[in-house]
């Protein structure tokens, strides 16, 4: 029998929660939906350990990523590394805080909370143009987990080292605050926060050791004596490579974040958020809470962004570099680009939006509206059009949105002295003073916000750090 040289073992198990909806996708589609999440054997939402195996590998660099995951050698079969590291599946917590894993389905149907995943909500989305409206064939929509939602997996590192940093680097980047898993982490989704940390360092050619780990389940929901719980689980970290700005906002009238149908009140209701709020180790679903979903600041912002950086260097109507869209040289450093329809020069975004998901006191208020013909200055005959708009009740406490921005690229510069960071901050302030309206009806008078802006600590507007 072959002897190893790897006889120390690194484990670490997680309980994460999903603080914006999570959209894993299993790359299929049905009738009522573009895109359909990845589920286990239970019909439950899992997230696979390539997903989140993938994440980690693309934070800690190609020359760790080799170390860790191993390589191979394009034409060589036989020159490459194994890799040291092996990640389990992200198994769903139940209503009472137990992981779920194996088939269950009986006690699936019995759990308060597990029985609503029988029905996951779906997210549209729409491509605006740089024109303010609707691309054609830009709309889609896709099926995203419950913010909220709790998962647990487990990792494991082999090393010839009795002590191994790397191991430490590894479980870093999970509670790194640019920690996103699936897709849509550039436009709100799959933010993760650790709720719970255990580890367990194992020597193999000790005879105790060795038992212990043989004694190891890789069923998630069965207890190992081997844990050891982890109780300074350290506060998201930010590495130096990205920029945090911080924005507290309070809507000064009505807002409208539509959810693109009608009930039978109104043509356009607002879209509601369900999420699982955990109290005393035990998860509910609540219905009708609040969202501002980042893809609508996502969208205003660019197009200021566009509009601040030709201000910026003098690029005004008729000056063949005045560009919009994915043609400004801001907007394509701070967002991407989708390339070209072959797919040449796509560009992955470079700033970090969270959707806003809250439970707070608001009401709704149904506004009717009516076109009028130019020409009688009358009512067009079926021009009614109603909606449902939201106020905030209590208005002492603002909505907080946070955006991580790569700093290498808000020192970028073009053809002048201006710097990408600088429009994109003007763009920000916008917000602020309710120049930048957020949502739908903008130009009925919704979705005006004031407010402040940090960068990192720092109060950038006000200046002085007033209302």
């Amino acid at each position: 029998m072959g002897k190893t040289n790897y006889i120390h073992r690194f484990l670490a198990r997680f309980v994460i929660e999903a603080k914006t909806p999570l959209a894993v996708g299993s790359g299929e589609k049905d009738i009522t939906t573009d895109a359909l999440v990845a589920t286990d054997v239970n019909g439950l939402p899992y997230i696979p350990g390539t997903a989140i195996a993938g994440v980690v590998r693309s934070m800690i660099g190609e020359e760790s990523a080799k170390t860790f995951f191993g390589y191979q050698v394009p034409g060589k079969k036989k020159d490459g590394k194994g890799s040291e590291i092996i990640f389990t599946e992200a198994k769903i917590l139940n209503s009472n805080g137990k992981v779920v894993d194996g088939l269950n389905i009986d006690a699936i149907d019995n759990d308060t909370l597990l029985k609503e995943y029988k029905e996951l909500p779906i997210r549209q989305h729409a491509r605006i143009s740089e024109k303010g409206v609707t691309v054609k064939g830009g709309k889609f929509d896709e099926q995203v987990v419950f913010a909220g939602t709790r998962f647990c997996f487990e990792l494991e590192m082999v090393s010839v080292k009795e002590k191994n940093s790397d191991f430490e680097s590894v479980l870093s980047q999970i509670n790194n605050k640019t920690f996103r898993i699936g897709g849509g982490t550039r436009c709100g989704f799959g933010e993760i926060e650790v709720v719970e940390m255990q580890r367990a360092k194992l020597d193999l050619s000790k005879p105790e050791d060795l038992d212990l780990y043989l004694d190891k389940s890789s069923n998630l929901s069965e207890d190992w004596n081997g844990w050891q719980r982890d109780e300074n689980i350290e506060k998201e970290t930010l590495s130096t490579d990205w920029q945090e700005y911080k924005l507290s906002l309070q809507p000064e009238d009505f807002f409208l974040f539509g959810s693109g149908f009608g009930d039978e009140d109104v043509d356009m209701t607002p879209v509601k958020a369900r999420k699982v709020v955990w109290e005393d180790g035990e998860g509910r679903l609540f219905d009708k809470m609040v969202l501002i979903p980042a893809t609508s600041v996502k969208g205003a912002l660019s197009h200021r962004v566009a509009f601040h950086w030709n201000k910026l260097n003098g690029y005004y109507a008729g000056n063949p570099e005045a560009k919009v869209g994915k043609d400004n040289f801001a907007v394509k450093t701070l967002f991407g680009s989708e390339g070209e329809k072959d797919g040449e020069g796509q560009l992955r975004g470079n700033v970090i939006f969270s959707d806003i998901i809250e439970k707070r006191n608001v009401e709704d208020k149904i506004l009717n509206h009516v076109a009028i013909d130019r020409f009688t200055g009358g009512a067009m005959d079926g021009a009614l059009f109603s909606e449902k708009t939201t106020y905030v009740r209590e208005k002492d406490k603002p909505f907080e949105m946070t955006i991580l921005v790569k700093n290498e690229m808000l020192s970028k510069k073009d053809k002048k002295n201006v710097t990408v960071g600088d429009a994109l901050e003007v763009a920000l302030q916008d917000i602020c003073k309710g120049m930048l309206p957020l949502g739908g009806g903008v130009n009925r008078g919704n979705g005006i916000f004031s407010g402040t802006l940090k960068r990192g600590e720092e109060v950038i507007y006000p200046k002085d750090g007033g209302q």
